[in-house]
C-alpha cells in the first residue's frame, strides 16, 4: 500500500512542466484551447522559485486568462486565482495587484457573470486584508462598490464607498480617489440625489486637477458633467461636456464613445435643433458609430421636427432597448413627449370653445383616456382655461380673462408710494433721535 501511494505521488511531482519559454510555446503550438490550458495548468504546478521560472509563470498566467475568457470559463478564472494564493507570496506585491485585477477584467468580459464578479471581489477583500495588502484591497473594494452600483444594491455600495473615501483622502491617493468620487456621484445620481452627485463630481474634478488623469478618465469625467447638466436643462452645457467625452472615447474606441453620441443627439433634440441631428451623423467621425442608437436618435429627431406624435410613439417602439432601456434618454425624451403632446394639443382645440374629446383624439390618434387624462393635468397647470364635461365628453374652452391694463399703471404707483413711506419714516427715525 505505502510502495502503491510513493508511486503515485512521484508521478503527480513528475506530471508538470517546467516554467521555460519552451513549455509556453508548446501551449501556444497546441492543436486547440483545452490543451494549451492543460499545458499551461501544469506549467504553473512546478515547484521552481528561480528569477525566470516566475517570470515564465507570469507569462503564463497571462495566456491561461486569455485562454478562459475566449472559452468562457468564468468559473475557471475564479478557481485560478484561488490557486494563485502561494504564488501571490513570491512575487512584488504590485505584480500581484496586476494579475489580480487582470483576471478580475477578465471575468467581466464573459456575459451574465455581474454575480460571480460581486462574490470574487468580496473573496478577494477578504483575502487582501488577512494578508494586510491595502493598495490592492482598496481597489478591488472600489471595483466591487461599481458592480454593486450595476447591479443595484445602492445601499450597501454607499455604505463600501463612505469607508472607503475616507480610508483613500487619509492616505492621498488621488487616482483612486477620482474613481471613488465619480463611483459616489454615479452612485447619488442613481439615487435621484442631484445636490450630493454635484458635490461628488466637484470633488473628482478637485482631485483630477492635480495630477495626470488618463483621456478614458477624463472622458469618464465630461460624461457625468454632461449627465448632470441635462438634469438640470442646461442642455447647451450637456452638449459641449458630452462632446468632450465623445472625442476622448472615440480616440481610445472605447464602447462608452456610442453613449456619449447618442447623449450628444438628445441635447440637440431637447434645445429643438432636431435638424442638426442628421448633420452630426453624417459627420466623419458620427458615421464610425452609425447602427441601431444612431438610428433611433435619428427617428425621434424626425419625429420631434415633424410634430408628429404617432412618428415618436413609432420611434419608442421600435428603438425600445435603444430609448426607453437607458434611464437617462428615457427621463428625457420622457418630458420632451409630454411638451410635444401639450403643443399639439394646444393647437388642435385653439378653434373650438366647445368640442368632443373623442374628436380631439381621433385628430391626434391617441387613446380617449390617454387624451382625458393629458387634458385635465393641463387644465390643472394652467396650460389654458376650461373644463372637461365628462358626462357628455366635452371639453369646454374659456376665453381668456382681458386684463385691464390700469391693473399694471396701479400696482406700480401703490409700489412708489410705499417706497415714498418708507423713506420718510427713515428720516422721522433719525431726526427723532
Amino acid at each position: 500500500m505505502e510502495f502503491l501511494e510513493l508511486i503515485m505521488s512521484s508521478s503527480m511531482e513528475s506530471s508538470y512542466l517546467p516554467a521555460t519559454t519552451e513549455s509556453i510555446a508548446k501551449a501556444q503550438e497546441a492543436k486547440d484551447a483545452s490543451e494549451s490550458i492543460s499545458i499551461l495548468y501544469r506549467l504553473l504546478e512546478d515547484p521552481s522559485t528561480s528569477a525566470d521560472a516566475l517570470r515564465t509563470k507570469e507569462l503564463a498566467i497571462t495566456n491561461l486568462t486569455n485562454y478562459l475568457t475566449k472559452e468562457n470559463r468564468a468559473e475557471d478564472l475564479r478557481n485560478l486565482l484561488t490557486k494563485l494564493r502561494p504564488f501571490f507570496a513570491l512575487i512584488p506585491k504590485a505584480k500581484t495587484a496586476k494579475i489580480v485585477r487582470g483576471i478580475i477584467d477578465a471575468v467581466a468580459k464573459i456575459p451574465g457573470t455581474s454575480g460571480l464578479q460581486i462574490s470574487l471581489c468580496k473573496e478577494m477583500v477578504e483575502w487582501t486584508r488577512a494578508e494586510k495588502r491595502t493598495f490592492l484591497r482598496q481597489r478591488v473594494e472600489a471595483r466591487l462598490a461599481a458592480l454593486l452600483l450595476e447591479n443595484q444594491e445602492y445601499t450597501e455600495a454607499l455604505n463600501l464607498l463612505s469607508g472607503l473615501i475616507k480610508e483613500v483622502r487619509r492616505l492621498d491617493d488621488k487616482l483612486l480617489l477620482v474613481d471613488i468620487d465619480l463611483l459616489e456621484s454615479k452612485l447619488h445620481f442613481s439615487l435621484r440625489n442631484l445636490p450630493k452627485a454635484k458635490a461628488s463630481l466637484t470633488a473628482a474634478r478637485t482631485a483630477a486637477n492635480a495630477i495626470y488623469v488618463p483621456p478614458s478618465q477624463q472622458g469618464t469625467i465630461d460624461l457625468q458633467s454632461g449627465i448632470l447638466h441635462a438634469e438640470e436643462k442646461d442642455y447647451k452645457t450637456a452638449y459641449s461636456y458630452f462632446f468632450e467625452a465623445f472625442e476622448a472615447f472615440s480616440s481610445l474606441d472605447d464602447p462608452k464613445a456610442i453613449s456619449s453620441l447618442k447623449y450628444m443627439l438628445l441635447c440637440k433634440i431637447m434645445v429643438s435643433q432636431a435638424d442638426d441631428v442628421a448633420g452630426i451623423v453624417s459627420s466623419k467621425a458620427g458615421l464610425k458609430y452609425l447602427g441601431p442608437d444612431v438610428d433611433a436618435m435619428k427617428a425621434v429627431a424626425d419625429a420631434y421636427s415633424k410634430r408628429s406624435l404617432k412618428y415618436f410613439e413609432t420611434a419608442l417602439r421600435d428603438y425600445k432597448a435603444q430609448l426607453e432601456e437607458d434611464p437617462i434618454v428615457h427621463r428625457h425624451l420622457s418630458s420632451l413627449y409630454d411638451t410635444l403632446l401639450e403643443q399639439n394639443l394646444c393647437r388642435l382645440i385653439e378653434p373650438y370653445s366647445r368640442v368632443e374629446i373623442a374628436h380631439i383624439a381621433e385628430m391626434i390618434e391617441l387613446p380617449i383616456d390617454h387624451v382625458e387624462k393629458k387634458l385635465s393635468q393641463m387644465i390643472l397647470d394652467k396650460k389654458f382655461a376650461g373644463t372637461l364635461d365628462q358626462g357628455a365628453g366635452c371639453l369646454i374652452i374659456f376665453e381668456d380673462p382681458k386684463t385691464e391694463e390700469i391693473f399694471p399703471a396701479t400696482l406700480e404707483t401703490i409700489a412708489n408710494v410705499g417706497k415714498v413711506v418708507d423713506s420718510l419714516y427713515m428720516r422721522s427715525a433719525k431726526i427723532m433721535a
